[in-house]
């Protein structure tokens, strides 16, 4: 009852009202708009492929009941035509005759279905006169009432509603079908070249005592049982160097993160990552085995290295892939050599003249790096390994070899966005304790992205870490690069704020 005290289907829309009157009206006749089960001999993809090539008006005398949800119906006198699509998109079309169901059943075939219900038919399988492979009911039943009607085809849906009813679009429309599909497609290739280098999948724990492994702000959560503060993971990075410390040399996990951080086209703070690390490699090997990872991934979703975006645009993915230097990058974006030992007043004049908001938070490495997004980042859209980052914002990054003040990191970039990161891992404890607790005083004056000082990580590496490589991929972004899609559309339910 509403406020009022009317019933609440006097206040719905007369579609809702209808629908909902038609549902009360099967049960008064003792016929259940849900039942527990309905025949389902074979599904409409089996039938398709098993009936490929029928003649014309062919009738194959094989009797079989099939199900699907009615996304197109057409009554007349004595035949009915349905169109029924099942879960994978598959459509076949049924027919109701008067001779084969009776007066009864297609009375109600007319008056008690509406599109958008799920049906179980029973019937021959045939080519109808017009060649349409089709099932010819001898009877047929409600498998679920649906109370909302389906959105117009014509009127395609908005994304902000594709996202927020992401059910409805799986049933509508064939592109959302498609990429939820291609998810997994993308995973089961991930997990076969990792699996065919000999990594090992492992599970690290969600719930972390304190946060660390990136540079992000986290959620904070609470323990009832353990009367503790809690973070949601924001990367499984130190838990995974723990397992090459324990003697699990080739290690990954595609994994859940959390950050409490701003969202748009590229960022979620839900999303799926997969981080790896392997013993005896480096920021060179690890980058090696990422474009293999992505290579291979776009060669199982389309055959070729070559991937058709949702615009109908190509990219290659193949190749080698370029590399360039991210301090070179920032040199010939403001006209000037600059260096990882550039002093920080000297950035802020670029950046000003950029018109770069300047964080007061920010240290010299930052600024770096947000010069460089700001002047190189869109240019690269061929895929682009950006070479030798700041060790000042890498805290758990081996200092370059050769150049002072550089870290041995790189990022990829795809189509103007970050891909993938990779490392030269620090193995040294001493030195990763030196780093943690800078990020330590950072947190102090207020840095929310700052790394903590995790004794039980620093307690594992004195245990002797061998070197190794290691490499952090966004899985929707992954998506992203091999669709053309923005983040929203690559993961199936992505947070959105409630309805008003």
């Amino acid at each position: 009852m509403s406020a009022d005290n009317t019933p609440i289907e006097d206040d719905l829309p007369e579609q809702l009202r209808i629908r909902r009157e038609k549902r009360a009206g099967l049960i008064e006749r003792g016929i259940e708009p849900y039942p527990v089960s309905v025949a389902r001999t074979k599904s409409l993809k089996d039938i398709r492929e098993k009936y490929t090539s029928l003649d014309i008006d062919v009738a194959t005398g094989d009797i079989e009941s099939l199900t699907g949800r009615i996304i197109f119906k057409r009554d007349t006198g004595k035949l009915c035509f349905a169109t029924l699509r099942e879960g994978d998109g598959t459509e076949l079309q049924a027919m109701f005759s008067l001779d084969k169901v009776g007066e009864e059943q297609l009375d109600s075939w007319k008056s008690d279905i509406d599109l958008g219900d799920i049906v179980s038919v029973t019937g021959e399988i045939i080519s109808s006169k017009r060649g349409e492979l089709s099932v010819l009911a001898n009877s047929w039943s409600l498998a679920a009432k649906s109370l909302r009607p389906l959105p117009n085809e014509h009127k395609p849906m908005s994304e902000e509603t594709r996202v927020r009813m992401r059910y409805v679009d799986l049933i509508v429309r064939p592109e959302a079908r498609a990429y939820a599909r291609l998810r997994p497609t993308v995973l089961r290739s991930l997990r076969e070249t990792f699996h065919n280098q000999d990594f090992i999948e492992v599970e690290t724990p969600m719930l972390q005592v304190m946060h660390g492994g990136a540079a992000a702000r986290p959620f904070k959560s609470f323990s009832n049982a353990y009367d503790m503060d809690l973070y949601l993971r924001i990367a499984p990075e130190l838990f995974l160097k723990r397992c090459v410390v324990g003697g699990i040399e080739r290690v990954f996990e595609i994994n859940r993160n959390f950050r409490n951080e701003g969202a748009d086209s590229s960022h979620s703070p839900e999303f799926a990552m997969i981080e790896s690390y392997q013993a005896y490699g480096d920021w060179r090997s690890i980058a090696d085995l990422t474009r293999t990872l992505i290579q291979n991934a776009a060669m199982a979703i389309s055959g070729s290295h070559v991937v058709t975006h949702h615009d109908g645009r190509q990219a290659n993915l193949g190749g080698q892939w370029k590399e360039i230097s991210l301090y070179e990058a920032i040199s010939q974006g403001v006209g000037e050599n600059v260096t990882a030992l550039t002093p920080i007043e000297e950035l802020k004049k670029h950046a000003t003249k950029l018109g770069i908001k300047i964080d007061p938070k920010w240290v010299t490495g930052k600024l770096a790096e947000e010069i460089f997004e700001h002047v190189a980042r869109e240019q690269l859209i061929e895929p682009t390994f950006v070479m030798g980052f700041p060790v000042d914002t890498s805290p758990l990054v081996r200092a370059h070899r050769e150049l002072p003040g550089v870290a041995e990191k790189w990022d990829l970039y795809v189509d103007g966005f970050e891909l993938a990161t990779g490392y030269s891992e620090l193995v040294d404890p001493v030195v990763q304790r030196e780093r943690l607790v800078e990020q330590a005083q950072l947190g102090a004056k207020g840095d929310l992205e700052a790394m903590q000082v995790d004794e039980d990580f620093l307690r594992a590496m004195e245990f002797a870490m061998p070197p190794t490589g290691g490499m952090g991929m966004g899985l929707d972004r992954l998506l992203m690069a091999l669709t053309g899609l923005g983040i929203r559309e690559t993961i199936l339910f992505p947070l959105v704020k409630p309805e008003e």
